[in-house]
C-alpha cells in the first residue's frame, strides 16, 4: 500500500509543474497588462515602466518563470499589485469560504444522487426510472446563476417572515462574528509566525471552528447562509452523480455473481447493498472526485450571485485586473487540492478494489 501511495505521489509533482508552468504562460498571453489595469489606459510610458520594474515585470518571459517557480517552490506565492498584500493572506481569507461551499455542495450532491440513482437503478423502466432520470436531466441543464436567482427570491422574498425563510445572500447576519478558536481556549500565538497564520486559517472556517467552540447562534445563522448557495452549486454534480450511479449499478446487477446471489435466495436489498453497489462504486468515486476539484475551482458564478468573497470572485477580479500573482498563486493552490482529492480517489480504489494496489 505504501508503494501504491509513493507512486501516485510522485505522478502528481510533474502535473503541478506542468499546471504551474501553463498559467503562467496564459496570463502572459492575454492582452493587456497589469500596469494598465491598475493605472489606466492614460498611464504614460515612465510610470509604466517603474510600475514594472517596481513588480519584477520588466524582466525576460524566462527569467520571470525562473523567478516564479523558485518562489513557489519555497512557499513564497508573491504580492499581489492589487491589494498591495501577500497572495499568501488572501488564501487565508478566501480559501476557507470557498471549501465551505464546495464540501456542503459536494455533501448534499452525494447524499442526494447516489440513493436516486439507486432507486433508478432498482426500478429500471418504471415511471418512477424515468421521473429520476428527468429530474437530474434538468439539474444539469439548469444554470447556477438562474437557479441561485430563483432560489433567492423564493426563500428570501416569497417565504419572508415565514419558518422556510432563508438569507439571500452574504455570509453571515449583520452584527454576528464568530470568535477564532484560539481566542476562545486562550492560545497564546505569536503574531506573523507559521502557527498563527495556520490557526488563521482554520478558524477562517467558520461553520468548522463555531462549531468546535459551540458558537451555536453563530454556527446557525452560518448553516442558513451556507444552504441556498450549497443547493445552487449542488444541482449539477447530484445529477451527474445520479447518471452514474444508475448505470454503472444497472451493469453490475447483470453480472454473474448477482445471479449465483440471487439464486441463493438472498434478500434483493442484501444483494443491492452488498454485492452490487460495492462493485459499482468505482465510476462513482471518481466521479465524485472530479465534482469536487470542480467545486474548488468552479465557484464563481455561485458566489457571485450570493454575495460571497471566495476564490472564485477573487480570480475573476485578478483575471480582469491582470494581476498575476494572485491568479498564479490561487490556481497553484486549487490545482494542489485537486491533486490531492485525485490521489484520495485513486487511495479509495485500492480499498474498493484490492487488485488496484497489486498494480
Amino acid at each position: 500500500m505504501l508503494t501504491f501511495i509513493t507512486r501516485r505521489t510522485l505522478l502528481a509533482i510533474p502535473v503541478l509543474l506542468g499546471i504551474m508552468i501553463v498559467v503562467f504562460l496564459l496570463m502572459r498571453a492575454i492582452p493587456g497588462d497589469p500596469c494598465t489595469s491598475m493605472l489606466g489606459e492614460r498611464a504614460t510610458e515612465e510610470a509604466c515602466l517603474e510600475f514594472n520594474e517596481a513588480n519584477g515585470l520588466n524582466e525576460p518571459i524566462y527569467i520571470q518563470l525562473g523567478i516564479y517557480m523558485k518562489n513557489v517552490l519555497t512557499f513564497n506565492l508573491g504580492e499581489s499589485v492589487r491589494f498591495s498584500r501577500p497572495v499568501t493572506q488572501l488564501l487565508i481569507e478566501r480559501l476557507p469560504l470557498t471549501t465551505e461551499l464546495a464540501l456542503s455542495a459536494l455533501f448534499l450532491a452525494i447524499a442526494g444522487g447516489v440513493p436516486l440513482g439507486i432507486i433508478a437503478a432498482r426500478k429500471h423502466n418504471t415511471i418512477i426510472d424515468g421521473g429520476t432520470m428527468a429530474f437530474a436531466n434538468i439539474g444539469v441543464s439548469m444554470p447556477v446563476f438562474w437557479l441561485g436567482l430563483m432560489l433567492a427570491y423564493l426563500f428570501a422574498v416569497v417565504l419572508k417572515g415565514t419558518p422556510l425563510a432563508l438569507p439571500p445572500g452574504g455570509r453571515l447576519s449583520a452584527g454576528v462574528f464568530p470568535v477564532p478558536y484560539y481566542e476562545v481556549w486562550n492560545w497564546n500565538l505569536t503574531e506573523g509566525s507559521f502557527w498563527s497564520k495556520f490557526h488563521e486559517y482554520i478558524a477562517n472556517h467558520y461553520i468548522f471552528n463555531t462549531f468546535i467552540t459551540a458558537q451555536w447562534t453563530v454556527f446557525w445563522d452560518l448553516v442558513k447562509h451556507m444552504i441556498l448557495p450549497a443547493v445552487a452549486l449542488a444541482t449539477i454534480p447530484l445529477a451527474i452523480i445520479a447518471r452514474i450511479t444508475r448505470s454503472s449499478l444497472l451493469e453490475a446487477m447483470n453480472k454473474d455473481y448477482i445471479r449465483t446471489a440471487r439464486a441463493k435466495g438472498a434478500k434483493e436489498r442484501r444483494v443491492v447493498a452488498r454485492h452490487a453497489l460495492r462493485n459499482s462504486l468505482l465510476p462513482v468515486v471518481t466521479i465524485i472526485g472530479l465534482q469536487m476539484g470542480l467545486l474548488l475551482g468552479g465557484a464563481v458564478l455561485t458566489e457571485t450571485v450570493f454575495r460571497l468573497a471566495g476564490v472564485g470572485t477573487a480570480l475573476f477580479d485578478a483575471i480582469i485586473g491582470r494581476d498575476y500573482a494572485v491568479v498564479q498563486g490561487f490556481t497553484v493552490v486549487i490545482a494542489a487540492g485537486y491533486v490531492i482529492v485525485n490521489l484520495l480517489v485513486d487511495l479509495s480504489y485500492g480499498y474498493l478494489d484490492p487488485r488496484i494496489r497489486q498494480k
